[in-house]
């Protein structure tokens, strides 16, 4: 017995100088790393539980997916894979939808360094890859063993302790470059606290489009029009969202003051605000000083697509065909005597965007296509004018075209100079209508300076300060001249 305490003693020591003993022999790759991931794992569109995209008329968009995540706990690099080719990285956000949970992200890449037939050469210089050829001796291929040298200008290869290059051949390799990917994916370091998360990631893209076209089919008496309203979707980002809760901003963003969290926020705090819709059309609201279109039913945006989404109709608007005969300024200060002939008379069509008129709805900007059923019941295609932002309750006014029947001609008749800044001078503009049915036409003549219309042969109205406008009428298959003087201060 007096010999136990000493010989357990002495175990002891020498237990613990051999567990000394082989902590100082292990390698560093023995020594756990705090700084290394735990765990790699990937996240595809597969686990995607749902997507809301936020398109905007300047070729931008916001995205927002929501994933479940199968992680580990500590810290875990995560591959995010199907996101936008054209993403910004730099307003990517990330945050665990999960009740009570805890992730924190550590570091964040966004790998784009594709998966090509050229960046596999580039990642193989220095190395050797199989190069097949074939033999038109055999009619089967050789396999020969090639060492990238360069792909600088060129593909350039050791072959058998031979430098060649414009090989013709097929390359084969051994493997794929962890690097390479074969599609843009976000790489993050998360230190996550439980092995499973609900998260929601957000970004900006750009090559993510959306612009307003509208059809306005005119009636037989040109008083009267049916207006329908298409969002064109247009999605070259690179990447797929279906089943996307879709919205649309229309209005002019300035992209260098609101973060991109504050727009997200934005999005997020009025979502619940969308008044409910008819047959899963578009909703809309105001944001901001903006205006929200949300889609009452999800939809599919698939890259490299074109789609288009019924915006709004209205039948039996009134409208008016205005046709207006345009002047020049410069015809006031020097003398011309004849100035135009045969000049076109443009064709305007003008409506109220107000509730009364059966509109009234905010107007995004796009295009307005104008038609009109010929004599056998077929739409003919009239013309088209691009429309800015129309709020409710303002007057759209469309370019059609120029009038085929109804021509002018305008005449300087006389010219004065009465001084140094004064001048004195008459016109005559002749108004032929070819037409079978009598016309107005809108004269505007631009006049800038201190002026007054000393004589005049047909009503007037001074509209602004440098703008006389005449109202003519023009019979059927007749003319119509309009004479008058005008003297003009201009310094």
């Amino acid at each position: 017995m007096l010999e136990t305490v000493p010989s357990r003693r002495r175990l002891g020591v020498a237990g613990a100088l051999v567990a000394g003993a082989l902590t100082a022999c292990q390698t560093p790759a023995q020594v756990p790393n705090p700084s290394q991931p735990t765990a790699q794992r990937q996240s595809d569109k597969t686990q995607r539980r749902s997507v809301a995209v936020t398109v905007y008329n300047q070729n931008f968009g916001l995205v927002r997916d929501t994933r479940r995540l199968q992680l580990a706990r500590g810290k875990v690099e995560l591959a995010f894979k199907d996101v936008s080719a054209h993403i910004q990285p730099e307003t990517v956000r990330l945050h665990a939808s999960t009740p009570g949970a805890n992730l924190s992200v550590l570091e964040q890449d966004y790998r784009y360094d594709l998966l090509t037939p050229s960046k596999l050469l580039e990642k193989h210089v220095g190395r050797s890859v199989i190069l097949y050829r074939y033999d038109p001796k055999t009619g089967a291929e050789t396999k020969k063993t090639a060492e990238v040298l360069s792909v600088e200008g060129g593909v350039t290869l050791r072959i058998d302790g031979e430098v060649t290059s414009d090989v013709r051949g097929r390359f084969a390799f051994s493997e794929v470059p962890r690097d390479l990917l074969e599609k843009p994916t976000l790489v993050w370091l998360l230190e996550s606290d439980r092995a499973e998360q609900d998260v929601e990631v957000t970004y900006l893209t750009q090559n993510l489009n959306w612009r307003a076209d509208y059809v306005l089919q005119l009636d037989e008496t040109d008083s009267r029009a049916s207006l329908t309203g298409w969002v064109t979707l247009d999605n070259r980002s690179g990447v797929s969202y279906e089943n996307a809760a879709l919205r649309l901003v229309a209005g002019d963003v300035n992209r260098t003051t609101p973060s991109a969290e504050a727009a997200t926020d934005a999005l997020s705090d009025r979502e619940e605000d969308a008044p409910a819709d008819q047959a899963g059309g578009f909703s809309e609201q105001g944001l901001f000083e903006y205006h929200l279109y949300t889609l009452q039913r999800p939809t599919s945006l698939l890259d490299k697509e074109t789609k288009q989404v019924a915006l709004l109709a209205a039948e039996n608007v009134a409208v008016t065909k205005q046709l207006v005969l345009d002047g020049e300024g410069r015809y006031y200060r020097a003398r011309y005597g004849q100035l135009e002939t045969n000049q076109k008379v443009g064709v305007f069509v003008e409506l109220m965007n107000s509730e009364q008129n059966r509109l009234g709805l905010p107007l995004p900007k796009g295009t307005v296509r104008l038609y009109k059923a010929d004599r056998d019941g077929a739409l003919q295609f009239l013309g088209e004018d691009a429309i800015d932002h129309t709020p409710r309750d303002e007057r759209l006014r469309l370019k059609v075209g120029e009038a085929f029947d109804v021509v002018a001609d305008r005449v300087q008749k006389e010219f004065n100079q009465l001084g140094r800044c004064v001048a004195e001078s008459s016109y005559q503009v002749e108004l032929r209508n070819h037409k079978s049915s009598d016309v107005r036409v809108l004269v505007n003549e631009p006049i800038s300076g201190d002026w007054e219309v000393l004589q005049h042969d047909q009503p007037f109205v001074k509209v602004d300060a440098s703008t006389l406008r005449f109202d003519v009428n023009v019979p059927a298959r007749s003319s119509s001249k309009l004479s008058y003087r005008v003297r003009l201060r201009y310094c």
